[in-house]
């Protein structure tokens, strides 16, 4: 099994209006509003961001190491990546063993979600320290008409995740800092206005 995340983002400029749209179209809040924690790890030779993967360890309500790999072909429409998450017990350990297996820390990066389900599809409302967006993951289909549904037009939809956005701004801001934290933009605000373009599929 190809374990495929098929999925995509909009930015919220008003995260409360989004919310209520959702809640009235019947969404069911799975998971409420809760702050993750993410380590993302590297090998010495940077073999993983040269093959585009992901190695991260996650602490919210739980402990999950996930591992993210491009799929065999590319998708102008969909961010698609192969993903394989795990629980695992304890984060302290987990690091610990990914340490001694020749990983090291690359960068810290925090979010608040909020997590809803709808029609077999994932709702998740970020809210990261540079905008607030909202992630729908499930089938194909799914997602083109739930954008619609929520009246988010489809060509400003984003496929960049996250840390590549987040790259792009600290190159275009100058940023001082690697690590995705709340305390590291609470002192250098980012308007995402200013920059949303260059992020969507439509530009």
């Amino acid at each position: 099994m190809e374990h495929l995340e098929i999925e995509l983002k909009f930015f919220i400029a008003d995260p409360p209006s989004l919310r209520q749209h959702v809640a009235a179209c019947g969404a069911i809040c799975s998971i409420p509003r809760t702050f993750e924690h993410n380590v993302r790890y590297e090998t010495r030779d940077g073999r993983l961001l040269k093959s585009r993967c992901l190695l991260r360890l996650r602490q919210d309500r739980a402990t999950t190491l996930t591992f993210k790999a491009p799929p065999l072909q590319d998708d102008p429409q969909f961010k698609i990546y192969r993903e394989l998450e795990v629980q695992v017990s304890d984060f302290a350990t987990m690091d610990a063993i990914l340490a001694a297996l020749g990983f090291s820390h690359r960068q810290v990066y925090q979010k608040w979600r909020e997590t809803w389900q709808l029609d077999g599809a994932m709702l998740c409302l970020d809210e990261m320290p540079f905008g607030t967006f909202l992630e729908i993951e499930g089938a194909p289909e799914s997602i083109q008409r739930l954008a619609g549904v929520f009246g988010l037009a489809w060509p400003r939809r984003i496929r960049a995740s996250y840390l590549r956005m987040f790259e792009a701004l600290r190159e275009a801001e100058g940023l001082p800092f690697h690590d995705v934290t709340f305390d590291n933009f609470r002192t250098r605000p980012i308007d995402f206005q200013r920059y949303r373009q260059q992020f969507e599929a439509g530009a």
